[in-house]
């Protein structure tokens, strides 16, 4: 089977994050993503970034993010993908991190980043 070299700008990932809830509980919220396709080049810089903690887990999603769907307002209409709603989104505590532990998975396999 021949190699095919998906020269396509995006691809689509399905985020899980744990939302803390009442009683010391969490939910499970599940959405998908819309991921940019960035080169290994700059997946080696953003983990020399991660290390040096001169990066954060919200400049990542601001940069990797391309759209969402799944994402829906307190009244369960579907909220549309912009700026504004992600900085809302990202500003949720445990979003930026499960996104982001979500995009490195899906371009190295699933393997846990080291």
């Amino acid at each position: 089977m021949a190699f095919v070299l998906d020269e396509s700008a995006s691809y689509t990932w399905p985020v899980k994050a744990k939302i803390p809830t009442n009683n010391g509980k969490h939910s499970v919220q599940t959405f998908n993503v819309e991921f940019k396709r960035i080169t290994q080049s700059r997946v080696l810089e953003m983990f020399a970034q991660i290390n040096k903690g001169t990066i954060t887990d919200m400049e990542i999603c601001f940069e990797v993010i391309l759209g969402w769907d799944s994402v829906t307002d307190g009244d369960g209409n579907p909220l549309d993908f912009n700026q504004g709603n992600l900085k809302k989104l990202l500003d949720v505590p445990t979003i930026a991190l499960a996104i982001g532990e979500t995009f490195f998975n899906s371009i190295n396999g699933g393997r846990e980043k080291n």
